[in-house]
């Protein structure tokens, strides 16, 4: 669509804007998508497909985030006065690299108006109880699971055993951690290495097989068997199938209401996918991987400083903010101006989730445990805090990891030229804090420093999470941004950690060594929280309890930047938690999608309706003939036609012995031409609940791809039904739990056609005009898909 900012008009206007694809953007993506609503997810990195990820020193030292070098990585590093920060940049946000622990925040920790040892107050607007209904929601769709520390292969982890052996001889209580991986192919299946991981209902938006875990420590630097289940191969795949427009190398720079209550979103798109010198814009396509082109370890580009790339724009109705606390609050600041009424909240409450990272090493003849067997973290050690009946803040501790070909670090370290790097390194850091104006994006400074190679020895490292002091201020200085944050007013909450983290190592019989950061009080978050938060009043908070900005009716935040206070756990589970209620107050508060409907006032007799009978026959994937003899029912055409999801009801029967025979379609649904996810391709959607003679309750999914390939497809495209079975009844958006128990296909063969097409039936108040206009949307919804001038 021409775009105003080269003078072709008016730019592209759509339901829902999400910047950033993390865990608040793409459970409020997949929530509105499944709603119907348009929506366009504006990520700035790239997609990584399993097999993608960055490996060798070569690659790693490319694979940062930083334009104005070249560089458009996964890693994207930053360095604040206080600490210094690691955050994602692709399609799945903090997914990539996070250490897949899903933990909810603990009750207790919902403060209100809970005193901060530097000044002014901590308080949740919401209640655990809020969000339990949105915890069972996201859990449902992640999948977490307790490491199997009782099953094999993953019972021989050394260092899941040594931990919790040390925790039980420290008096600290020892727990396995949930971890959203999939240890085993599918559901309810036993678990084991490096299996092949059967795919959901809503496929995968990669195109690329996953393997189940392979225990080598890799989680965060991505998993290239694809065990994780990242957002990528679940919320977003999801909201793809349901036409969410997912658009890599999007970066939103400018954010502006509009007169009509929408907002104008200011973006660029990155030069990451160059090829031959041309630039592409690197957004939703076909299937497979070919949706997101451009190698993914091949990270080094043209340098292009992103306020030189130009402008376009996009006009939405709701606009969630996504881009992570750094991203989301630094877009709000930059456009304050534009965003009359933001207030003095805006920046703070910032804090790092109590992030420490500590190692232990083993003594003479007692080594530490191996940190390159099993995922990054498979167990949680818990320290209650105040609140629960504990001292302090409270806070956790976790088992860190590596994997084993990282020993490169320790190589890189003796060779020639290694010293200087790092002495280079220091030097550029130390000269920034003096100047008085540091670059807090060192991801280029970072990428030199790794070299072939640079780091630190084999060790276990701890990971400690907790409540520390939200006080921290964001500002913008010279346009970059800043954050004026220390340990100084946590500083009684850090030593609590190391001390529950030497008496885990006492107990291990391991030597414990702080971060070398330390010495300056310095912390690395990997969980930086806060900028704006939430809260009952604008005097005090950016946003409310459903992260509703004040003063901006349908502008939202839906990440960390929204928490007004550390979590206390990992915080993954409860940012989309949050989103998942953010979403759900959304569509309640939607006003009516503008379509045609008749006047109640005039009764049934204003509608027209229309059914027509459909018979395909095929078989189950190993044999078994399938038979589906169903009616399809609209009751009332033109609210068909209008409808984003054309939506139907099915009746009728299945067929096959396999399944009980004869089976009833008590209740079913027929969703016709709904969007694919991409341009110029469509899906017939099905879901029947049937009742078969042995008593038991299934659901049939089945769905037609119609799409212009090459060759001749619109028959096969059109008449090709793919059959899922899935026990239990599952609703209209409902996603299974169980594995799939059998798949299949059927067709529409050319005589059941004909039958089809002389069985339909209109009714109501203008039947000819009705069949009239469900055959002129047919048939314009094909020659969209199928007609000559579709490119």
């Amino acid at each position: 669509m021409p775009d105003p900012s080269s003078g072709g008009g008016r730019p592209e206007r759509v339901d829902a804007v999400v910047v950033g694809s993390g865990f608040g953007g793409s459970v409020s993506a997949h929530r509105l998508a499944a709603a119907g609503l348009s929506v366009v997810v504006m990520e700035r990195g790239r997609a990584y497909p399993p097999g993608s990820f960055a490996r060798t020193p070569a690659e790693l030292g490319r694979a940062l985030w930083d334009p104005s070098e070249g560089l458009y990585g996964l890693y994207d590093v930053w360095r604040f006065r206080g600490c210094d920060s690691l955050v994602s940049s692709g399609l799945g946000g903090g997914s990539l690299i996070y250490a897949n622990v899903l933990l909810r925040k603990d009750e207790h920790c919902f403060v209100r108006n809970e005193a901060l040892p530097g000044g002014g107050y901590e308080s949740w607007p919401l209640t655990r109880a809020d969000l339990d209904p949105h915890y069972d929601a996201v859990e449902a769709m992640l999948r977490p699971v307790p490491y199997p520390v009782e099953e094999r292969p993953y019972a021989r982890t050394p260092k899941t055993a040594a931990l919790r052996d040390a925790a039980e001889r420290a008096g600290l209580p020892w727990s396995p951690a949930p971890l959203a991986v999939s240890f085993s192919p599918a559901p309810g299946a036993p678990p084991g290495p490096e299996l092949p991981v059967v795919d959901p209902p809503y496929g995968n938006l990669h195109g690329v097989p996953r393997r189940t875990c392979a225990l080598t420590g890799e989680c965060d630097l991505g998993c290239n068997n694809g065990a994780k289940n990242t957002l990528d191969h679940t919320y977003l795949s999801a909201a793809r199938r349901d036409g969410a427009d997912l658009r890599t190398g999007h970066q939103v720079t400018t954010v502006e209401p509009l007169g009509d209550g929408g907002y104008r979103v200011g973006y660029v798109v990155h030069p990451m996918h160059e090829r031959d010198g041309s630039e592409g814009a690197d957004s939703q396509g076909g299937s497979g991987s070919s949706v997101f082109p451009g190698s993914a370890r091949d990270e080094r580009r043209r340098p292009a400083r992103t306020a030189d790339l130009p402008r376009r724009h996009i006009d939405c109705d709701r606009l969630i903010l996504a881009a992570g606390a750094y991203g989301t609050v630094r877009l709000l600041l930059a456009n304050r101006a534009r965003l009359p009424g933001l207030g003095p909240a805006l920046g703070t409450r910032f804090c790092g989730n109590g992030d420490l990272l500590t190692f232990l090493y083993g003594r003479p003849g007692a080594p530490a445990p191996r940190p390159d067997r099993g995922p990054v973290i498979t167990g949680v050690v818990d320290v209650p805090g105040e609140a629960a009946g504990g001292a302090g803040r409270g806070h956790i501790i976790q088992d860190g990891g590596y994997p084993g070909f990282l020993n490169w670090l320790v190589e890189g370290a003796r060779l020639a030229g290694g010293v200087r790097r790092m002495a280079s390194f220091a030097a550029d850091l130390a000269l920034s804090s003096v100047s008085g104006s540091p670059d807090s994006n060192v991801s280029g400074e970072f990428a030199a420093l790794l070299g072939a190679g640079g780091g630190f020895p084999g060790v276990l490292p701890l990971l400690g999470v907790g409540r520390d002091v939200p006080d921290g201020v964001m500002t913008l200085r010279d346009g970059r941004l800043d954050v004026e944050w220390t340990t100084r007013t946590s500083r009684a909450y850090y030593e609590g950690v190391r001390a529950s983290m030497r008496a885990v190592s006492d107990a291990m019989g391991t030597r414990y060594l702080d971060n070398p950061l330390w010495l300056w009080r310095r912390v690395v978050t990997v969980h930086p929280v806060g900028g704006a938060p939430m809260g009952d009043r604008p005097q005090d908070a950016v946003c409310d309890a459903y992260g509703e900005v004040f003063g901006h009716p349908r502008l939202y935040v839906a990440d960390a930047a929204a928490l007004p206070g550390p979590v206390g756990v990992n915080p993954s589970l409860t940012i989309a938690a949050l989103s998942d209620r953010m979403s759900t107050r959304l569509l309640e508060m939607r006003p009516p999608r503008p379509a045609y409907r008749p006047d109640p006032a005039a009764g049934r007799a204003a509608a027209t309706t229309l059914t027509f009978t459909e018979k395909m026959r095929g078989a189950l994937a190993d044999g078994p003939a399938l038979t589906l003899r169903l009616t399809i029912a609209v009751d009332d055409v033109d609210a068909f036609c209008d409808s984003p999801d054309h939506q139907a009801a099915a009746r009728g029967e299945v067929t096959c012995d396999p399944l009980g025979g004869r089976l009833t379609v008590r209740e079913g649904w027929f969703n016709l031409f709904v969007p694919a996810g991409s341009p110029g391709r469509r899906r017939m959607l099905y879901r029947l609940h049937l009742y078969g003679p042995d008593g038991r309750d299934l659901t049939l999914t089945g769905r037609k791809e119609v799409g212009d390939d090459p060759g001749i497809d619109l028959w096969p495209d059109t008449t090709t039904l793919a059959v899922g079975v899935w026990p239990g009844l599952l609703g209209p958006d409902e996603e299974p739990a169980a594995a799939r128990l059998c798949h299949g296909a059927v067709r529409v063969g050319r005589l059941d056609f004909v039958r089809q097409l002389a069985s339909m039936r209109a009714a109501g108040a203008a039947p000819l005009a009705g069949l009239t206009r469900f055959g002129r949307f047919f048939a314009g919804e094909l020659w969209d898909v199928y007609g000559p001038g579709r490119a």
